[in-house]
């Protein structure tokens, strides 16, 4: 299903049913007629029709998500309206109300930092349902392009990413659906059409080999200008073009770590040594090696603090005083809850004119999303920014 965009400017989306549990689409009244408690009826059939219709909820919920970030007028909220006999509870709509709410906020904090979108489009594939008497989990794909407006005209000309949801539908009593929970299922930062997150308590720092200082986020950045040209130890564009390559298509080369704690520090590894970074197999120092071979990868290789320490101790990197000072192959990282202990690693992938960097990486696949999206969604972590 491709709908023209309407005239408020919010993107297309699109439903792909992709299911394999032929099971999970034969009629329950048949199946659990007979174990349903006296006077109840059975859970109504969850048939082709209905899988699709979730579908299409979890689309307009993601869609109107993202088409709060949008420039311009308001668009009406679709995902209020019930689809295929499918609606979202009263308390998720309470949820997604104040969802909406958030990013709005995020679409100022935006502003205030000199980004916008004119365009969105989502497009949302179910992967697969699992039913369990009256409730169906339903996993879903969210593919989303945004597309930059040119406020200082060196922006890219878009940035995407691949975010994976878990929702929960209920069946009720009068025969219909309702979308009760949603979840994001990825690690590392929450999409830009994500509300942002609960700030924490600060926890207990933990004791570390070697930490590097936080960075200063204000726009513009003192000039600390990087050497891209020939005569570089490093091919910096060969980091970028290989993140770029890989950020959705994963290299079937290398291990996935996004199910053992998430897959961006591997993720960023490849990258450098896509770009010349010398692997180190031996070392007498604590977190002295950083190795991808066979038999397994390093903790430095894989592990967001284990990485910092080894490259701070190795002096593969400096510590930059301002993140806006990051340019192509330089690395960020994030302390979401400001407890001391790094939470995801993301490279540079491209630098405007004006002085802008653009991030790439996996958990949730991502593709140019620039500094000013990831402080507006978090506001208040920390960040640590990387020479290469």
């Amino acid at each position: 299903m491709r709908p023209s965009k309407s005239r408020s400017g919010r993107g297309r989306c699109t439903v792909v049913a992709a299911l394999s549990l032929s099971a999970a689409l034969l009629p329950l009244s048949a199946a659990h007629a007979a174990g349903a408690p006296s006077g109840e009826a059975p859970a109504p059939a969850l048939t082709a029709a209905t899988t699709d219709a979730f579908g299409r909820v979890a689309d307009a919920v993601l869609t109107d998500r993202t088409a709060a970030l949008l420039d311009g007028t308001r668009p009406a909220r679709t995902a209020l309206k019930a689809t295929g006999g499918v609606r979202l509870s009263a308390g998720l709509a309470g949820t997604e109300t104040s969802a909406l709410t958030a990013l709005h906020g995020t679409r100022s904090r935006l502003a205030a930092l000199g980004e916008a979108y004119t365009d969105g489009d989502t497009e949302v594939t179910v992967d697969s349902t699992r039913l369990r008497g009256r409730t169906a989990t339903v996993q879903v794909t969210e593919s989303t392009t945004l597309t930059y407006a040119k406020i200082r005209g060196d922006e890219p000309a878009t940035t995407g990413f691949t975010a994976h949801h878990q929702l929960t539908f209920t069946a009720r009593q009068d025969g219909t659906w309702q979308l009760t929970r949603e979840r994001l299922t990825d690690k590392g930062p929450r999409p830009v059409n994500e509300p942002v997150p609960a700030t924490a308590e600060p926890a207990v720092r933990p004791s570390a080999v070697i930490d590097a200082p936080r960075s200063a986020t204000t726009y513009p950045a003192p000039a600390n200008p990087k050497n891209l040209g020939t005569g570089t130890t490093y091919n910096y564009a060969a980091m970028a073009a290989y993140a770029e390559k890989y950020w959705r298509n994963y290299n079937t080369a290398y291990r996935r770590y996004n199910g053992a704690g998430g897959d961006c520090t591997n993720f960023l590894s490849q990258s450098l040594y896509a770009g010349g970074w010398k692997q180190v197999a031996n070392s007498a120092e604590d977190y002295g090696t950083w190795y991808s071979k066979t038999s397994g990868e390093s903790d430095t290789w894989i592990g967001v603090n284990e990485w910092s320490w080894f490259t701070q101790t190795a002096k593969r990197t400096t510590a930059l005083a301002n993140a806006y000072q990051m340019d192509v192959g330089d690395v960020l990282q994030m302390d979401f809850d400001k407890d001391g202990s790094k939470d995801h690693s993301m490279m540079t992938t491209y630098r405007s004119s004006s002085g802008v960097p653009y991030l790439t990486y996996h958990d949730a696949d991502t593709y140019r999303r620039s500094l000013a999206s990831l402080i507006a969604s978090y506001p208040n972590s920390a960040y640590y920014a990387y020479r290469s």
